[in-house]
């Protein structure tokens, strides 16, 4: 790859793909809390517009029956400005957000899902370090939820999104979470054999995400030390929990399916050799996760350019091994484990399926016919192995889930009392405007 900033190859890390129309026109100037339409519109509100938050609104508006956008909220004017004109163009007749509908605060996650009726839905994709508070706002508002991984950065988020997934199944409330490659066809069959037997029992699962150098961008004029870190949330552990849990969170959670039990302890390195950006990101990531029967997950991250690329899961049996995952469209499963095209046993050869609309179909299906639908446990705890794995990492020790599980140290401790951009940053530059970085050996759980 070249040394340009790497954009990854999914539809939310990129920006919105051409969606379907929707419905018929519906009246503009939506004021309040609308309640439900009567003829059945689902009313979503988005907070987070960045693109993978415009992408997540296009999938909602692109599923069966009318729906429409009617609040948004960011902190960052241009993002929600830059995607409310993209979603006009896109759905002029179901963007329906006004100008008097768009907030911009730390509170603006209120303001919007204070928009919605009680079947409605409110989409959660900003950073990761905002997610616990805005899903238990929601929950206790009644409305629905979409949250984009990742779900947590630190243990005391993950208890947070434990405990509202519980209240929320206690009010009937319908939770998805971005974990898209859950739904995915092809690989919903490829772990189909595989818990059939078609490799044998599984011994050990390798999850890869190899790729060029993450990008990190100069601070704009006049822009304060916390909206340049938003804005560079990808290059922040209190922002986004590590490379490790925001870049390989969903090849974690596959291995993990596939093997059908979480992790029990973590050891693993990561090292930063190459990279010159000012940011808190290592160049590289590994983890070994042990399972309680013995077998191993390895994790390898890697974002730094002109070295070997890699994206997927590989999975080794006692009778064959298996390609899937994400990053891989068309899995495979193989007789031995060479993993070569004269050993494969079984390829998907169905159609491409978008797993991206497949997860928003399943979650508005469940809104209209009223089917339970919580999936909070399980995103929690998929979050809980890339924690767990940074931990790992950044201590330089061997750490079990449930100490790991049981941590009170929060990343961005009074996250919930910020009150403008000014605020100040949980971590902040030296002297040379560098961010610190941690000193495997030297720190505890962290």
């Amino acid at each position: 790859m070249n040394s340009s900033p790497f954009v990854a190859p999914t539809s939310r890390r990129a920006f919105l793909k051409t969606s379907a129309l929707g419905a018929a026109a519906l009246s503009s100037g939506i004021a309040g809390r609308t309640g439900a339409a009567d003829d059945g519109t689902i009313d979503v509100a988005i907070v987070g517009c960045g693109g993978r938050g415009t992408g997540a609104v296009a999938n909602a508006l692109s599923t069966s029956g009318p729906t429409r956008l009617v609040a948004m909220a960011d902190v960052l004017p241009d993002r929600l400005n830059s995607s409310a004109d993209t979603l006009k163009k896109q759905f002029p007749e179901k963007m329906q957000a006004t100008p008097e509908a768009q907030f911009i605060g730390f509170d603006a996650f209120k303001k919007a899902i204070d928009r919605l009726p009680k079947n409605g839905v409110v989409i959660l994709t900003t950073p990761p370090a905002f997610r616990p508070m805005h899903l238990e706002y929601a929950v206790e508002k009644g409305v629905n939820i979409f949250m984009e991984k990742s779900f947590a950065v630190d243990a005391p988020g993950v208890r947070r999104v434990l405990r509202a997934g519980e209240a929320a199944k206690a009010k009937n409330l319908k939770i998805a979470g971005g974990l898209m490659s859950r739904h995915s066809k092809p690989l919903e069959e490829a772990v189909r054999q595989i818990r059939d037997g078609t490799i044998g029992d599984v011994i050990t699962a390798y999850a890869y995400r190899m790729h060029g150098s993450v990008g990190f961008a100069a601070r704009r004029a006049g822009e304060s030390e916390l909206a340049h870190q938003i804005r560079n949330y990808s290059n922040f552990t209190w922002l986004n929990g590590s490379f490790l849990l925001d870049w390989l969170i969903h090849n974690l959670d596959v291995c993990c399916m596939v093997k059908g039990a979480w992790p029990v302890s973590a050891q693993g390195q990561g090292a930063r050799r190459v990279r010159t950006e000012p940011d808190q990101l290592f160049d590289l990531y590994m983890v070994e996760y042990s399972f309680a029967d013995g077998t191993r997950l390895v994790a390898q991250g890697r974002h730094m350019n002109s070295c070997h690329d890699y994206w997927g899961c590989v999975i080794h049996g006692t009778k064959g091994s298996a390609e899937l995952g994400e990053g891989i469209s068309k899995p495979r499963l193989f007789k031995n484990h060479v993993q070569s095209s004269d050993n494969v046993l079984w390829q998907w050869k169905g159609p491409a399926h978008n797993a991206y609309q497949e997860e928003w179909d399943l979650l508005m299906t469940a809104i209209r016919e009223d089917k339970p639908y919580n999936e909070a446990e399980r995103c929690a705890k998929a979050s809980m192995v890339g924690i767990l794995g940074r931990l790992a990492i950044e201590s330089g020790k061997q750490i079990t889930w449930d100490d790991a599980l049981a941590s009170n140290v929060e990343l961005a401790p009074g996250l919930d009392q910020f009150q403008t951009l000014d605020s100040p940053a949980p971590v902040q530059p030296d002297a040379s405007g560098r961010y610190p970085i941690p000193a495997p050996g030297q720190s505890g759980i962290v």
